[in-house]
């Protein structure tokens, strides 16, 4: 299973507008293909000391996939270099 991680905050625009992708290209796949986690940089300082500049921050499996925008296409691409 590949993890996807969202981290952003609370009543961030940009964050809602990765999460509907994200929710969108997870969607596309088998249910159990994929886990969405989602981290607020207010709840973990370190969190916020690491991504407060760049949030929406996308993780997949650990390692920094984009910020601030998230392409639908190049997240598909990812997940299915992933999967393979």
């Amino acid at each position: 299973m590949i993890t996807l991680t969202l981290i952003g905050k609370p009543d961030c625009h940009l964050c809602e507008v990765a999460d509907e992708v994200i929710q969108t290209v997870a969607a596309e796949l088998p249910d159990d293909a994929v886990a969405i986690e989602r981290r607020s940089i207010l709840d973990d300082p370190a969190l916020y000391q690491r991504w407060w500049e760049k949030i929406p921050v996308v993780l997949i499996d650990g390692e920094l996939h984009a910020h601030w925008r998230v392409s639908p296409d190049r997240l598909r691409v990812a997940l299915a270099q992933r999967a393979d």
